[in-house]
């Protein structure tokens, strides 16, 4: 247990700390809705690679994925790694939506949307469909470090105090700082949180467990379960493991916060190094989460609740070090969420105000953006407060409802036979049956509601589109970007 006034002490430090950055990136960028929200276009690859690693690894992993490692064992190595494999299409498209973007100046990849398609109601969906799924997972990041802060501080802080607090500090850091301070503040982030994890694992394993050979002899003779798929009670049978993946699978092409990334690099050299630069970053951080997972089975083999794996872990390791890993997760956090709550607001501001009032100006719609920063804030602390279920199945849930855009974008890009109304069907279609399943915790021959959402969303995609009308520009879009030398 760490007293209380030292884990108030260490996260004032650290926020203060990010404020400063936030406020130098605010002084640093100019008018208008591509400064404050995609910094102008102007990060470099290193920068660049930082805040997309930061964003798309966030307090879930060291909270939720530790948690999910502790009760499924090695099948949870897999499923983040799926991830990783889903880095091909995130070159493929990325590359498409980085050449887009300097072409016809978009901010939000709602924007593609209602472009290609000709069709101001298709970025409209888009963008609503964001504001309501990402919330789950923007919960994900308050709930885990509330968890960490209220177990490593013995109850002295109570869980809805460490929500309370890590919404009002994100909201008022996102809402100063826009992109350019997000981002740089990403670039610590990500540094502090790959660093303390791995401090953390060796500590970990030589210290508490004896070294690495010790380490994988325990797991051998005391949980040899957690070695093989589907793990102990059959917890990543097929059905649940691909519905898991399938929406990981596809992130970073459907997760605005990941996309709006690709807009960012000043070049595509940068763009580049940012896709090798996360490859390392995830593959190393997925291995470092996953081996504390089992560690702290052999550890804490009785916990009851799997999601306080990593809190619990760090209740036996020096007080120094724990506050200091508790940083890296706050870190973890505080980057996803200000990277959503800059997404939404971005979409709010030009997709659904400036998109619905085109002769809107660009000062109103920061405006507009900058309040839902703050409405969006308040709505993810009432939806943490009495949190309902695992933290990674609450983030593929997010992600399940996501997944749905897929049809869509991979059309717009690759097929000149894509119509606007097969776009706006499917989405709608998609998430009525991912909706309708999860609200009824239906599991038709026991797969997961995304799974049979984008089976749904597919479907209707296709048929829509051969019995409808592509947009007059949809071939010449589909071609310049083919042709385009990214």
């Amino acid at each position: 247990m760490v007293s209380a006034g030292w884990i108030y002490l260490t996260i004032g430090v650290f926020f203060t700390a990010s404020f400063l950055i936030a406020h130098y990136g605010r002084m640093r960028t100019g008018k208008g809705l591509e400064e404050y929200f995609i910094a102008g276009r102007r990060l470099g690859g290193t920068v660049s690679a930082l805040t997309y690693s930061a964003t798309t690894y966030s307090a879930f992993m060291m909270v939720g994925l530790v948690g999910f490692t502790y009760v499924g064992g090695v099948g949870a190595l897999g499923f983040e790694l799926i991830y990783l494999m889903g880095l091909m299409v995130a070159v493929m498209v990325g590359l498409r939506f980085y050449a887009a973007g300097r072409l016809r100046s978009y901010v939000t990849p709602a924007q593609f949307l209602g472009d290609r398609y000709e069709n101001r109601f298709a970025a409209v969906v888009m963008a609503a469909a964001c504001l309501v799924f990402l919330v789950p997972y923007m919960s994900v990041q308050l709930v885990g470090p509330a968890y960490l802060i209220s177990t490593l501080s013995g109850g002295q802080i109570p869980f809805i105090a460490g929500v309370l607090f890590m919404g009002f500090v994100i909201a008022a850091y996102t809402w100063w700082g826009g992109m350019r301070a997000v981002a740089w503040t990403d670039a610590l982030q990500a540094s502090m949180m790959i660093t303390l994890a791995l401090i953390l694992l060796f500590f970990v394993i030589q210290i508490g467990l004896g070294g690495f050979g010790s380490f994988f002899s325990a797991l051998e003779t005391e949980h040899p379960e957690l070695l093989v798929v589907p793990g102990p009670g059959k917890f990543f049978n097929f059905p649940k493991f691909l519905g898991l993946t399938l929406p990981w699978f596809f992130f970073s092409i459907t997760n605005p916060q990941v996309v709006q990334r690709f807009f960012v690099p000043n070049s595509v050299w940068s763009l580049k190094n940012m896709f090798r630069g996360f490859l390392v970053f995830g593959f190393t951080y997925t291995i470092i989460v996953t081996m504390l997972g089992l560690a702290a089975k052999i550890l804490l083999p009785d916990l009851a609740n799997p999601d306080l794996a990593m809190p619990s872990l760090l209740t036996l390791v020096p007080a120094p070090l724990a506050l200091l890993v508790m940083v890296g997760i706050l870190a973890a956090a505080v980057s996803t969420v200000d990277s959503i709550l800059l997404s939404l607001s971005s979409m709010t501001a030009v997709d659904l105000y400036k998109g619905l009032r085109p002769k809107a100006s660009e000062l109103g719609g920061l405006r507009v953006g900058r309040a839902t920063i703050l409405i969006m804030a308040a709505v993810i602390v009432a939806f943490s407060i009495r949190p309902a279920g695992l933290l990674v199945e609450l983030s593929v849930m997010s992600s399940a409802g996501l997944l749905q855009f897929v049809p869509a974008v991979l059309g717009g890009f690759f097929w000149k036979r894509a119509t606007a109304a097969g776009a706006v069907s499917s989405i709608l279609a998609g998430i009525a049956v991912v909706g309708f399943l999860y609200f009824t915790r239906t599991f038709p021959l026991g797969h997961w509601p995304g799974v049979w959402g984008i089976l749904c969303s597919s479907i209707v995609f296709l048929a829509v589109s051969f019995l409808t009308k592509p947009p007059k520009g949809a071939e010449k879009f589909v071609e310049i970007l083919s042709r385009k030398q990214v």
